[in-house]
């Protein structure tokens, strides 16, 4: 069998899953490229063309700076606290103790919960009213009064990133538990023998073993959190007075709250290519981590 016959062959198997990505990815995105150069309006009108002028309004526009300053902070802290939880927690799990496995099944439930389920929960944790946080902290002494926590900006966009790091450095340590398995026991046995503390164990001798798998773990979360969305939307809706409105939530505001859909689609496509040139960036990344190993 010929090798131009293997390769047709390859391609016709492919062709009804070129056909659907066609179908689902590729005009959807075609038609908001050809929509971002228009005024149109997400009901009544097709709208003329425009050219670039969307873009420029949303580049130059304050509301596109303010959020690309508050997704980057986001992003940032939430994946940075992500990444030392998941790592310190993935260390215990490693432990021997009685236990263990309950307490591995347990950690997976924040993950598995449904990210709506997560925000409603945390939503109600921080409730100015009757909310178990606000009661817990009274209790204590560290609190006069009840707070609105998510009600102001201050401390409404902290809020939010201890709630997705709750749901989501789960992600990190079953990442990191994988990668602590693979360690040699036999080589931590002799570091131990050779004197060599806790930090120099954990630097020379198991992160080298964690490093690969935990930038896997740092592009996945670092790309969901620069494109959050649903957790916010649920909790805040981007407020109060847009302290925690990101790029996605001015997205959806810009083309369905304010019905404008040609700026609403520039500024998708711009989130878009903001999330590309991430990943690419990461994807060298992962490459050159590679050919090092």
């Amino acid at each position: 069998m010929s090798a131009n016959w293997i390769s047709t062959r390859a391609w016709l198997l492919m062709l009804p899953l070129l056909v659907v990505m066609v179908s689902v990815i590729g005009w959807p995105l075609v038609d908001t490229v050809r929509l971002s150069f228009t005024d149109a309006k997400l009901v009544g009108t097709a709208g003329s063309f425009v050219g670039i002028d969307n873009y420029e309004r949303m580049l130059t526009g304050s509301n596109f700076q303010r959020a690309l300053v508050t997704t980057t902070w986001f992003a940032v802290v939430s994946v940075a606290a992500e990444m030392v939880l998941g790592v310190l927690a993935a260390l215990l799990l490693n432990q021997r103790f009685r236990g263990r496995a309950a307490l591995r099944a347990l950690m997976i439930l924040p993950w598995a919960l449904p990210t709506v389920v997560n925000a409603t929960l945390w939503r109600l944790i921080y409730n100015p009213e009757y909310g178990a946080l606000n009661a817990a902290l009274t209790q204590l002494g560290l609190i006069d009064s009840y707070r609105s926590w998510l009600g102001e900006p201050g401390s409404a966009l902290i809020a939010l990133i201890i709630a997705d790091c709750w749901k989501n450095f789960p992600l990190v340590a079953l990442i990191a538990l994988a990668a602590l398995q693979a360690v040699p026991r036999d080589i931590t046995a002799a570091a131990l023998v050779d004197g060599a503390g806790p930090l120099n164990r954990f630097r020379f001798v198991v992160m080298p073993y964690l490093a690969g798998p935990l930038l896997v773990a740092l592009v996945l979360r670092t790309i969901e959190a620069f494109k959050v969305f649903d957790i916010i939307w649920v909790m805040t809706r981007g407020g109060p007075a847009n302290s925690t409105r990101t790029l996605s939530i001015l997205v959806y505001q810009e083309a369905f709250s304010f019905q404008r859909a040609g700026s609403g689609a520039s500024l998708a496509l711009i989130v878009t290519l903001l999330v590309t040139v991430l990943a690419a960036a990461y994807a060298a990344l992962l490459r050159r981590a590679a050919g090092a190993s």
